[in-house]
């Protein structure tokens, strides 16, 4: 083993262990090792393949932190398992998973390993068509969707696709926040022109959770020409948010034009027999069987969020292959027993007792006639929030509510829709209930 290997990797886990908490650190990192420092790529070794999948998922940002501040822009990390999942033999090829280098993108997020529904076809099919033909099927792309559902992996699929089809185009993945980052550093720095150059002799340029943009002005004025720059020459366009160009709040209308100017799609949540699908063609990517009821344990379970799917399954292989126990629905349960616990369901009640933390009002008063303007909007913020999450029909949120007409939900729901768009400091209180809800 290398020395210098083990020690630079050991640098960078003192660093994440100060980041993220004890149990999580010894299960992921604890068995990790450097064992080999060559042209500035760090090779680490782990124990199996389902450990990089993880680590991948969760730590990326971290572990990018980690070599920045450690080893400025030279260090590359490449992650290569001990041992290989079921009957596949031994592989020396290593994973470059964080390049400082290169175009950001990662590997695993790719067409042939994104499964389709009737959740995101059309947002499946728009981006293919624009990894095949860039700047001249959709120009630009938006695609919009809640947490989870898959938006970066096509993002990053289309990047992935030009990289190896269209070997000269230049391709840049990159996240709102980054943008924002390197702005204020150019500034600090002097090099605005050298900030403009790198977004704007791209050929193909990704931009990930552009809502990010709310309430930055100098940020969406440096957005807006480089967009004009880019789509004058003919360039291709992605872009990606949790929600619609018009309900991203203190956008520029003039923003709103041009991400509205090309296609809008959005991915949606996924129905059970596509997150079964999901979890199989995951697992089938790691040459592994998952029995069905293992599957169907899952899938039940967690109903809106492919990357918690996908993680709850890694995390089970992951720790079945270490122990050697069969993958069971006994052990699934077992594993994930503090994911799927009694309190992590969300029901009408749940979300009514975070509506009542954060307006003050009782149950009894929310469910009964009165009707000051502020117990109203609390009531009607009940009435959408489970609505949208738990989609109950009108009649059953109306009886749930002391007997409303389905008339009055649909008020509700329609005037929290509205107000969201238009009230910021309601926005930012009705995102607060929604992660209450989330935990």
């Amino acid at each position: 083993m290398n020395e210098k290997a083990k020690n630079t990797w050991k640098n960078i886990l003192d660093y994440v262990e100060d980041k993220i908490n004890f149990q999580s650190f010894n299960t992921w990192f604890s068995s990790s090792q450097g064992v080999e420092l060559k042209d500035d790529v760090l090779l680490v070794e782990f124990p199996n393949g389902f450990f990089i999948d993880w680590i991948e998922e969760h730590y990326y940002n971290i572990l990018e932190e980690a070599v920045k501040e450690l080893n400025g822009n030279s260090l590359r990390l490449a992650f290569k398992a001990l041992k290989q999942q079921g009957d596949r033999p031994k592989k020396k090829k290593k994973r470059i998973i964080l390049s400082h280098h290169a175009t950001k993108l990662q590997e695993r997020y790719a067409f042939e390993n994104f499964v389709v529904g009737k959740n995101n076809e059309f947002a499946h099919a728009a981006a293919l068509a624009v990894a095949e033909a860039p700047g001249e099927a959709y120009n630009p792309l938006f695609m919009y969707g809640g947490v989870g559902l898959g938006k970066t992996h096509l993002l990053q699929a289309i990047g992935n696709f030009v990289h190896r089809q269209y070997k000269k185009l230049n391709v840049l993945y990159t996240q709102a926040e980054n943008i924002m980052t390197e702005l204020i550093e150019a500034i600090q720095k002097n090099q605005q022109m050298e900030y403009k150059k790198k977004y704007r002799t791209k050929d193909i340029l990704l931009i990930d959770d552009i809502q990010f943009l709310y309430g930055k002005e100098r940020l969406q004025e440096e957005v807006f020409h480089t967009f004009n720059y880019l789509y004058s020459q003919g360039k291709q366009i992605v872009i990606t948010s949790d929600r619609p160009p018009k309900e991203i709040l203190t956008l520029a209308e003039r923003l709103i034009s041009r991400f509205q100017g090309g296609l809008v799609v959005d991915l949606q949540a996924p129905d059970l027999e596509t997150r079964i699908a999901i979890l199989q063609k995951k697992a089938e990517s790691d040459n592994v069987k998952i029995p069905s009821n293992v599957a169907y344990y899952i899938a039940s379970r967690v109903k809106s969020n492919i990357r918690e799917l996908e993680g709850c399954l890694i995390r089970l292989l992951a720790l079945s292959s270490l122990s050697g126990q069969e993958v069971t629905e006994q052990l699934a349960e077992e594993v994930l027993k503090d994911l799927f616990g009694p309190g992590c369901k969300v029901t009408r009640n749940v979300i009514l007792k975070k509506v009542i933390e954060e307006f003050g009002f009782s149950e009894v008063e929310l469910k009964g006639r009165k009707r000051t303007q502020k117990l109203a909007l609390a009531r009607q913020t009940s009435m959408y929030l489970i609505r949208i999450i738990l989609n109950l029909s009108l009649a059953e949120i109306g009886e749930f509510f002391g007997g409303k007409d389905h008339s009055t939900v649909i008020h509700a729901v329609e005037k929290i829709t509205n107000l969201k768009k238009t009230d910021i400091e309601y926005f930012q209180k009705l995102e607060r209930i929604i992660n209450r809800i989330n935990g």
